[in-house]
């Protein structure tokens, strides 16, 4: 049994939609979902799955390595991020080598970096005239959205598109492709 523990520090949704996709696979279990935000929606959508959580501090993360603690004795193989906002610790990085991804909701190398994430992204989009967008799954690494590049994934922007609107095309593909590149590279060919 393949385990994953999706980090995410808002409303979930893609969460949801990664556990949903594994619910019944003999295989791949989704064990925990963890985030740093106490309100966060995802801890609810996780409640209604029922899939354990666990809320954790700056210092859970950065100092006394409690989060690392957890994912030992959950056993976790495959550590997800989705929507989840802080840099991973290098001890993570370490112990779970090539075993931590992330999705960004654009083209990496554009639009990448500290502050870069949400409706940001989709703004800068726009802002720029750009004519696509789309999503990047990659390995996590000590930097924001610099770790190699797993899949990417492209969409039209029409000239006349809202940020909003191109938020919506952007999370059909996550939504579509986030939950079989994850089963991919815990089952590779």
């Amino acid at each position: 049994m393949k385990r994953i523990a999706i980090f995410a520090s808002g409303s979930g949704s893609n969460a949801e939609n990664i556990a949903r996709y594994f619910e019944h696979h003999p295989q791949v279990e989704i064990s925990l979902i963890l985030s740093n935000n106490p309100n966060a929606y995802v801890l609810q959508r996780a409640h209604e799955l029922n899939i354990p959580t666990k809320v954790f501090s700056r210092d859970d993360f950065y100092k006394n390595y409690c989060v690392e603690e957890i994912l030992r004795e959950y056993k976790i193989d495959l550590v997800v991020l989705a929507g989840f906002l802080w840099l991973i610790p290098l001890s993570m990085i370490r112990n779970y080598p090539s075993a931590i991804i992330n999705i960004h909701p654009a083209l990496l190398p554009k639009y990448g970096g500290k502050g870069m994430y949400g409706m940001k992204v989709h703004q800068s989009v726009v802002a720029e005239g750009d004519s696509e967008s789309g999503i990047t799954i990659h390995y996590v690494n000590e930097k924001y959205d610099e770790g190699a590049t797993i899949f990417q994934a492209r969409c039209v922007i029409e000239k006349q598109d809202s940020p909003e609107r191109v938020a919506e095309k952007v999370h059909k593909l996550e939504y579509e492709h986030f939950p079989r590149v994850i089963e991919k590279i815990l089952f590779p060919i």
